[in-house]
């Protein structure tokens, strides 16, 4: 048991739970506002928007860092991004439409924002479906192909949400330049400037900032011989 707490994966299955958590924790407290539906709803849209751009920040940062470790999370997060479409969609089938199919059809055709967002919703259902490794295996090199629907997959999201939003545009911007960034950065002019970060600024500010603890240490280390401190 003590190892599996001290596994990261459960750790960050853990902070994954935590925005459906603090839903439920609202929901029992009476906490979701005046119209709960449209809180849940928009709770759930934006961590799906969250976890899947922190999918896509995964490859950057492997080749960012070094860090090759970081690639075993990347699966989780990008389920657990469609778990939360999952509950955004559930939401609004259900809670805002009552099933209503003739409704929902409507509101597809004539409202843009539902449409892009059923769109990227169909995109995310075959990626989630293959994303085991034996579908890895049987599909081989088509399986990477596929999963490249997750980029126009992200955009329509982040579309759907800024043309939701009447008023304040600051967050579905955020999300706007995240993701252009994250996209940049795999394209060819981006990977140079990732690896220029790599080699050059990263490793130089690490050693700056090792070489700075330890002349801190040094320093705490002369104040106390100098004190008598044991």
């Amino acid at each position: 048991m003590g190892a599996t707490l001290r596994n990261p994966k459960f750790g960050l299955f853990a902070i994954c739970l935590l925005p459906l958590a603090r839903l439920v924790v609202l929901g029992a407290g009476g906490g979701l506002g005046a119209n709960p539906i449209e809180f849940i709803t928009h709770s759930t849209g934006t961590w799906t928007l969250v976890w899947l751009l922190v999918t896509l920040s995964v490859t950057p940062l492997r080749r960012l860092t070094g860090r090759v470790e970081l690639i075993r999370y990347r699966r989780m997060l990008g389920l657990f991004a469609f778990f939360y479409a999952c509950l955004h969609f559930i939401t609004y089938i259900w809670l805002d439409q009552f099933f209503d199919l003739a409704g929902i059809a409507k509101d597809i055709v004539k409202r843009p924002f539902i449409t892009l967002g059923f769109a990227a919703f169909a995109l995310s259902i075959p990626l989630a479906a293959t994303s085991t490794q034996a579908m890895m295996r049987r599909l081989g090199r088509r399986w990477k192909q596929l999963h490249r629907l997750v980029y126009p997959m992200a955009l329509l999201g982040v579309i759907h949400y800024v043309w939701l939003v009447k008023k304040d545009l600051t967050q579905p911007l955020i999300f706007g330049a995240v993701l252009v960034l994250l996209l940049a950065m795999r394209l060819p002019w981006g990977l140079s400037v990732l690896r220029v970060v790599r080699d050059r600024w990263l490793p130089a500010r690490l050693w700056a900032g090792s070489a700075a603890v330890t002349r801190g240490v040094h320093r705490i280390k002369r104040g106390a011989d100098s004190s008598g401190v044991q």
